[in-house]
C-alpha cells in the first residue's frame, strides 16, 4: 500500500511523466552506445520500449502519461527549427542541386504517403488507420497537426512514425550500397525525406553534409505534405 500511495503522489504532478520520458531517453542512449550503435536498433526505439514497459508495470494509463508529458511535444517545434543551422552551412551545395531536388521532392513525398495508405487499404484497414498512417514520413510536429486535421489517431501516428524512422535508418544504407550510391547528399536527403527526425539523426552520424540534406528533406517533406495531403484527402474522400 505505501508503494501505491507513493505512485499516486508522483502521478499527481506532470513532472513524473516528464521524468519518466527523460530517464528512458538517457537509458536508451546508454544502451545504444553499449551495443555499438546498431542502425537497426536506434536509441529512440530502445527508449520507447523502456518507457512502454515502465508504464505497463506501474499501471499508468497512456492517456494520463500523454497529457502530463504534452509540453515535451511542444519542444519538437523549436528543435525542428534549429535544424536550419546546418541547412545554412550547406547552402551552396543545396543551391547547386535545386533542380533535381525540386523534381524529386513532390514525387518522393507523394509516394511516401500513398504507398502505406494503399497497402493498408488493400488489407482492409479502417478509415481511422488510413488517416493515422498517411503522414508517417513527416516530422512529428507537422504530422500531428495533419493527422488531427484528417481525422486520424495521434497515438497510432506516433507508432507509425517510430516504425518508419527505424526502418528508414536501418535500410537506407543497405539500399545505397546495393544501388552503389556513395554521395552523402543523396543518402542524407533520402533519410530525411522518408525517416523524418530519426532518419536525420542517422544522417548526421554519416557526415555533416548528409545531415544538412536530411534536414532539408525532412523540412520540405513536412511543408509539402502539410499543404497538399489534407486537401487531397478531402477531395478524394478517403474515409468518407
Amino acid at each position: 500500500m505505501p508503494a501505491n500511495s507513493l505512485l499516486n503522489t508522483l502521478n499527481a504532478t506532470p513532472l513524473f511523466a516528464v521524468g519518466l520520458t527523460l530517464t528512458a531517453f538517457l537509458l536508451g542512449n546508454l544502451v545504444f552506445k553499449r551495443l555499438k550503435k546498431p542502425t537497426w536498433l536506434p536509441a529512440i526505439l530502445i527508449a520507447a520500449l523502456l518507457l512502454a514497459a515502465t508504464l505497463a508495470v506501474i499501471g499508468l494509463p497512456y492517456e494520463r502519461y500523454r497529457d502530463d508529458a504534452r509540453w515535451l511535444t511542444i519542444l519538437l517545434g523549436p528543435a525542428t527549427v534549429a535544424l536550419g543551422m546546418p541547412l545554412y552551412q550547406q547552402l551552396p551545395h543545396i543551391r547547386a542541386l535545386w533542380r533535381p531536388l525540386t523534381v524529386c521532392l513532390p514525387i518522393a513525398a507523394s509516394l511516401a504517403a500513398c504507398y502505406a495508405v494503399m497497402i493498408a487499404w488493400l488489407l482492409g484497414s479502417s478509415p481511422l488507420i488510413l488517416a493515422s498512417i498517411a503522414a508517417k514520413s513527416v516530422t512529428a510536429p507537422i504530422a500531428i497537426g495533419i493527422t488531427e486535421q484528417i481525422g486520424g489517431s495521434v497515438a497510432l501516428l506516433l507508432g507509425a512514425l517510430l516504425v518508419t524512422g527505424v526502418a528508414t535508418a536501418a535500410f537506407t544504407g543497405i539500399a545505397a550500397r546495393l544501388l552503389q550510391i556513395e554521395d552523402d547528399r543523396i543518402i542524407g536527403f533520402a533519410l530525411g525525406l522518408n525517416g523524418h527526425a530519426i532518419g536525420t539523426v542517422r544522417a548526421f552520424e554519416i557526415s555533416p553534409a548528409a545531415g544538412a540534406f536530411a534536414s532539408l528533406g525532412m523540412s520540405l517533406t513536412g511543408i509539402f505534405t502539410a499543404l497538399l495531403l489534407p486537401l487531397a484527402w478531402h477531395l478524394i474522400g478517403v474515409g468518407s
